[in-house]
């Protein structure tokens, strides 16, 4: 099987901007729910901040939910799963400054 017919074309939208990205079919749910939060997440952080760039408000936003995920780790809370997780953020970080750094 080519890489075409085991991934889909979503588009996201993070702060009022599009971004297409490719995900397995068993991923799109999970995919558009994670973008939803990130979506909010970044928006919280552009209304609380002075007018920030949208990487700058990218990286903040990954910081905080770096910095939660392992207050979650140390208080013994994620297992595997958490671990998967962890993997799902680190290549959704990937993605987003790879998707940034493209759109300069």
């Amino acid at each position: 099987m080519s890489a075409a017919k085991d991934s889909m074309t979503v588009t996201l939208r993070l702060m009022g901007r599009e971004y297409t990205v490719n995900c397995p079919p068993d991923e799109h749910e999970s995919l558009i729910h994670s973008a939803e939060f990130l979506n909010e997440r970044m928006n919280a952080i552009r209304k609380r901040g002075k007018a920030l760039g949208a990487e700058r408000i990218a990286v903040m936003t990954a910081l905080n939910l770096a910095r939660e995920l392992l207050e979650l780790r140390e208080g013994g809370t994620v297992g595997e799963a958490g671990s998967a997780a962890a993997e799902r953020v680190k290549q959704m970080r990937l993605d987003i400054e790879s998707t940034l750094s493209a759109s300069d």
